[in-house]
């Protein structure tokens, strides 16, 4: 949106937080590459005869916010339909009947479109961990998850085993002098990142008193299942990459966006919640419409959250790498929670929620991983439309943490590691192998959703220790 600030909106008659951020959503889509001058004469017209514009595709939803009489409608009920819309599975046999029963729910909102579960998929809040949703100009917070932007980040050096070998204690103090874990807290030494300048942060009020935070704990991971390892890749013959087929050294990272994420999902889960009244079971699925105030602030969120989860990779993937003295080949990552506006099949436009699944769009790169101590998996997707273009996020939760921590013991799990030859600085054993399906079996369910790019295997990992 070039230098128009958000001073130069007010003048213009740009006074609230709405209008704001249908504005800056709306420009920085469509019209990035107008001056500022064309950019205040245009915003000028909307405001001043916002009538012409109410039916423009684009300009519609701004024009509307200078009309007196629409309003927004506030705690509307809902029922659930009988018919609901198109759900594939895969994997099924290995999916738990609660997972399934949470995506029957979900299917029968009567703003969703169209459905599918991953093989991964488990039990989770709202829509299960592992299901795709596309729903009809509604966002639903908890179908995309409270780690908004929670993701993978995968660099590739020109270096093989040996270094490795000959550099393992480097890589260990590496690990720990520049990766924090936990729920609050970050590294010692501030980071920096345009991220921290945007200007989606001065937008609504709960954004400005969250930055200060964004900026403690940039560069930082949270804690659970969230890891920083490295370890080595086998790239496949004729690989997207364009890189020879043979081993080198990667640096795998999984974590989200931190206290900036949380706050977010937590804050329009309970405005959802309060204007979206849906039956007992469904509660959970309440959705913002995406014309109304609430649902444009959501979605201007997300996004500067998914963009701050960016950012805490970035940070740790150039810290590390100037530790060690290397640069990367390559670099792929991927969201997988989160929500997209995308198109179907026969043209409908959606909202496709994806909470604990991997974009895989023809060609679309993404890593799938499995456990400390077993594969990742560097994929490419196939665009399949019955997956609404998804693949599995990871092996997926074979055991609660509470029955993996009564399952395994810290002997236990030492000797798994030493078998797997994987260091682990920090961990538990509610991470433990163990605790998760076999990625070899999840990876075979979705053989239509993804071509296999390259293996990843761990050697050393750092995980969050309680």
């Amino acid at each position: 949106m070039g230098n128009l600030r958000t001073k130069e909106l007010s003048k213009i008659g740009y006074t609230n937080d709405r209008a704001r951020s249908l504005v800056i959503n709306t420009i920085s889509k469509h019209f990035k590459h107008h001056t500022r001058e064309q950019l205040i004469t245009l915003l000028t017209a909307v405001k001043e005869t916002p009538a012409q514009y109410l039916r423009d595709e684009i300009l519609g939803k701004i024009a509307a916010t200078f009309i007196d009489d629409v309003e927004e409608c506030h705690h509307q009920e809902f029922s659930l339909l009988e018919e609901t819309g198109r759900l594939k599975i895969y994997g099924g046999k290995e999916i738990e009947h609660g997972a399934k029963k949470q995506m029957e729910v979900a299917m029968s909102l009567p703003v969703t479109v169209q459905g599918a579960l991953m093989p991964d998929a488990h039990h989770g809040y709202g829509l299960p961990i592992g299901g795709v949703l596309a729903t009809e100009n509604a966002v639903i917070p908890y179908a995309v998850g409270v780690d908004i932007g929670c993701r993978m980040a995968l660099s590739i050096f020109d270096e093989g085993e040996s270094f490795i070998k000959r550099y393992a204690y480097q890589m260990k103090v590496a690990l720990k002098e520049w990766t924090h874990f936990g729920m609050e807290g970050g590294l010692e030494v501030m980071q920096e990142h345009a991220v921290l300048d945007d200007p989606a942060f001065q937008l609504t009020d709960m954004l400005r008193k969250l930055q200060q935070k964004a900026a403690r704990q940039l560069g930082s991971s949270g804690s659970g299942n969230h890891f920083v390892e490295f370890g080595l890749v086998t790239l496949a013959e004729d690989n997207t990459l364009g890189l020879p087929a043979k081993e080198y050294v990667a640096l795998l990272s999984h974590s989200g966006s931190r206290g900036l994420g949380a706050n977010v999902a937590m804050h329009y889960t309970r405005i959802a919640m309060d204007t979206c009244k849906l039956p007992r079971e469904a509660q959970q699925l309440a959705w913002l419409d995406m014309n109304s105030e609430a649902g444009q602030e959501y979605w201007l969120s997300m996004q500067l959250a998914g963009d701050y989860a960016k950012a805490c990779h970035d940070r740790i993937h150039a810290n590390l790498a100037k530790a060690l003295g290397i640069q990367p080949l390559a670099i792929i990552e991927n969201h997988h929670n989160f929500a997209w506006q995308d198109t179907l099949a026969d043209g409908r436009k959606v909202i496709v929620h994806r909470k604990g699944a991997t974009p895989a769009h023809k060609g679309e790169m993404g890593i799938i991983p499995g456990s400390m101590t077993t594969a990742a998996y560097i994929v490419s997707g196939k665009g399949e439309e019955q997956a609404l273009h998804s693949a599995s996020h990871g092996a997926g939760r074979a055991m609660s943490r509470k029955r993996a921590k009564e399952s395994m013991t810290v002997s236990g799990l030492k000797k798994m590691l030493a078998a797997a030859n994987v260091t682990l600085i920090g961990g538990s054993v509610e991470e433990n192998p163990l605790a998760y399906k076999d990625i070899e079996t999840v990876i075979a369910a979705q053989d239509e959703l993804v071509a296999i790019e390259g293996r990843f295997l761990p050697r050393i990992v750092r995980m969050y220790k309680e």
